[in-house]
């Protein structure tokens, strides 16, 4: 069994592969100023309140958009499990060909996405991951990583939709039972849901018509449940793709 870990703007994402099967997936929050310690204290936790037990463990890989912290936190689960944990950047293998003008720019996060989407689904492809910022991979036939898209996430949306309108307030994000709103929280809840929704749907038009071709599309991210019902187009909606990436990507490196 392997130990992933994915750590994000907002949330740290944590989950144990075996096999192929993912058996657990958590979260706690991304807090910069936090010690190894106190990170190994928290991933101790989730690990024993799912029974568990280091011997069980392998091995652990770390995948970070959030350099301060990674650090602390490859020492923290070296702590856990006494031994090297390997952490997704320079010097590992993933098998992804990537077309960019800088390869070495290119996020972990969206390296991983990639290489666990061409390990499940059919190519060309776009996977969007949806967090504090929206991203698009795009994959093309030849299962090259070809480029891709930033853009901000609902939750970075909403913050600053409320910061500069004085009389708007914090709101949930459910979807309202109406895309007409009837009244402010109602219409906010609307704007933001069917807003990204929409967005989704336009850039996939836009991006298949640039290629030239029909595409898979799998969403991911924390926030993606919350959004891909709503969209129009057929999106195939994968929770723990990227824990399944780092656990590939750990085989690959561990042969």
């Amino acid at each position: 069994m392997i130990l992933a870990i994915d750590i994000g703007n907002t949330n740290i994402v944590i989950g144990c592969i075996d096999g192929s099967e993912c058996v657990f997936v958590e979260r706690i929050s991304t807090v910069r100023t936090k010690t190894e310690l106190e990170y190994a204290i928290d991933i101790k936790n989730v690990l024993d309140i799912y029974h568990i037990k280091r011997t069980e463990l392998e091995g652990g890989i770390i995948s970070s958009v959030v350099p301060e912290i990674t650090t602390a936190a490859k020492l923290a689960v070296e702590k856990i499990l006494k031994t090297e944990v390997l952490v997704v950047g320079a010097g590992i293998k993933t098998g992804l060909n990537i077309r960019i003008d800088n390869p070495a720019q290119l996020g972990s996060d969206l390296v991983v996405d990639s290489v666990a989407g061409i390990a499940e689904y059919p190519v060309p492809m776009l996977i969007f991951d949806l967090g504090t910022a929206n991203t698009v991979c795009v994959i093309d036939k030849n299962k090259n990583y070809v480029g891709g898209m930033i853009y901000p996430g609902i939750g970075v949306s909403l913050d600053s939709l409320t910061a500069h309108a004085s009389q708007l307030g914090g709101i949930g994000l459910e979807a309202p039972e109406h895309i007409v709103g009837k009244n402010t929280v109602e219409c906010m809840k609307s704007g933001i849901i069917y807003s990204s929704a929409a967005a989704i749907d336009g850039i996939i038009d836009r991006l298949e018509e640039e290629l030239g071709a029909g595409m898979t599309v799998i969403a991911t991210g924390g926030l993606a449940r919350k959004i891909v019902p709503y969209c129009r187009r057929k999106i195939i909606l994968d929770e723990t793709l990227l824990l399944k990436g780092l656990a590939i990507i750990y085989r690959k490196n561990r042969r």
